[in-house]
């Protein structure tokens, strides 16, 4: 749902549909948090259960929920949409299968943004932390199979290869959109290189995150006086995430700056080295851009991404990013605004940070929060959807 950066993504896309004049319905799985849209649960928390036992031991995740969907699609043939935009549809909620025979029969435009790299795998959602090619002809025998979606099973990477490229192939009026250029090269060399796909960056409300002037409030609040903090945020913290990155960070930094780490969970926090601050994580925007204009640099070593919007949230507030050279993770950011480093060299990301120091600290924020403007405005890259929607509607109309 509309929690977390996906949930948002939707949210904030069906708002712009309807200040446009049009209706915008949600359909998600789990996690109803309130909506300006009109929503639509998809099954329940027994069908989400089932499903993910059907992936723990058939690795079979996307095919689960058959009778859900059913009666989700019955829904949606009530409501008669114009067009159809898809999202994350891996999750425990959803059969691919009886979604896209419907999508098929139905002849209804699509539009399909693309988080991640599972819609033309056999399994995984990343593979480029193993350097794993498999996907381009064909997925078997996954080494990926205990991470998620998690099979401790079968291994049916060959079945779902085929199946998804069957299904997810031959729809005349689907298009696609991703949010980095290196996800737009990776599925034109996929099964889905046929289809037509547009890059659109992803956007952030410009008005919440902004320098802040709560930066007081929370050095207060969690930190030692004049200590300058090296921030990491993530909604789940784990080694793909960089979290013993951090740890092994927090060892070499001087006593000038203080790690600050939101997302972690309890156990992690208990477990969290005397050189870490850690923070539960956060719902609240507000605070969020707190920390991250209190911070002197965000670092981002994440080993598998996308295009994350951490790296967004950070630079509209003014702080500049290091991230490791993962997926888009490095589009974010130019040469004046932050630093690409390969993956695993901490020792790279403390020299960095070092390097950042030296440059004019005014000048730098104004420099990060001026790109966030130039290119991550939610309202701007929202308004391209709304844009490809009405395009996709005028070809079907001529059409018929």
């Amino acid at each position: 749902m509309n929690s977390g950066s996906t949930g948002r993504i939707a949210e904030d896309i069906g708002r712009v549909m309807m200040d446009h004049g049009h209706e915008s319905y949600i359909a998600y799985g789990r996690g109803k948090r309130p909506s300006s849209s009109h929503l639509i649960r998809i099954g329940n928390d027994w069908d989400v259960n089932l499903h993910g036992v059907k992936t723990m031991l058939l690795d079979r995740h996307g095919f689960g929920s058959k009778q859900a969907t059913k009666r989700f699609i019955k829904q949606v043939e009530n409501i008669q949409p114009d067009v159809i935009g898809l999202h994350n549809l891996h999750g425990y909620y959803l059969n691919i299968e009886v979604l896209f025979d419907f999508l098929k029969a139905s002849n209804i435009p699509v539009l399909w943004t693309l988080f991640d790299c599972w819609a033309f795998t056999g399994h995984c959602t990343y593979f480029d932390n193993i350097q794993c090619e498999k996907w381009i002809e064909g997925c078997h025998h996954c080494p990926k199979t205990r991470y998620y979606p998690t099979s401790y099973g079968l291994d049916q990477s060959k079945n779902n290869y085929e199946d998804k490229k069957r299904l997810f192939t031959g729809l005349d009026q689907m298009e696609l959109v991703v949010h980095s250029n290196w996800l737009k090269d990776l599925v034109r060399r996929s099964y889905l290189k046929n289809l037509p796909v547009h890059c659109i960056p992803s956007g952030i409300n410009l008005d919440v995150f902004q320098p802040s002037d709560y930066l007081e409030v929370v050095r207060k609040k969690e930190l030692k006086e004049n200590k300058k903090i090296i921030l990491g945020v993530a909604s789940i913290w784990d080694p793909r995430k960089g979290l013993d990155d951090f740890i092994e960070l927090s060892k070499i930094i001087n006593e000038d700056y203080q790690v600050v780490l939101i997302g972690l969970n309890e156990q992690q926090l208990k477990t969290l080295p005397d050189t870490i601050t850690g923070i539960q994580r956060t719902e609240s925007t507000a605070e969020l851009a707190a920390w991250y204009s209190a911070a002197t640099v965000f670092i981002n070593p994440t080993w598998q991404d996308n295009f994350p919007t951490t790296n967004l949230e950070a630079l509209a507030c003014g702080t500049p990013v290091i991230t490791y050279n993962t997926g888009g993770s490095p589009e974010a950011v130019d040469e004046d605004t932050g630093v690409v480093i390969e993956k695993g060299n901490v020792e790279g990301l403390w020299k960095a940070v070092l390097e950042i120091e030296k440059k004019n600290q005014d000048e730098l924020k104004g420099l990060c929060r001026k790109r966030a403007l130039n290119f991550f405005n939610k309202e701007d890259r929202y308004r391209d959807y709304l844009s490809f929607f009405e395009g996709m509607l005028k070809k079907q109309i001529i059409k018929t």
